[in-house]
């Protein structure tokens, strides 16, 4: 088996993964599921930009006032 995603998940182990989820949720509402997720990652991201952005800002304005300083 090739490994597929997190070490020693293959191919088929993929394959029963999305089978069971098959079996659990049916057809119709995988796509509000994964609708969902799409949204969660995304507002995970555009938090960790914000992070970013905050902890990069405070490092910008004191670089930028030792420069008005010298």
């Amino acid at each position: 088996m090739i490994p597929l995603l997190f070490g020693n998940i293959g191919m088929g182990e993929v394959i029963i993964i999305v089978f069971v989820v098959l079996l659990l949720f049916g057809g119709r509402k995988i796509p509000e599921l994964m609708r969902g997720l799409g949204k969660g990652v995304s507002s995970f991201k555009k938090g960790m930009n914000e992070i970013q952005d905050e902890i990069t800002k405070p490092a910008n304005n004191t670089e930028a006032k030792d420069a008005d300083n010298r």
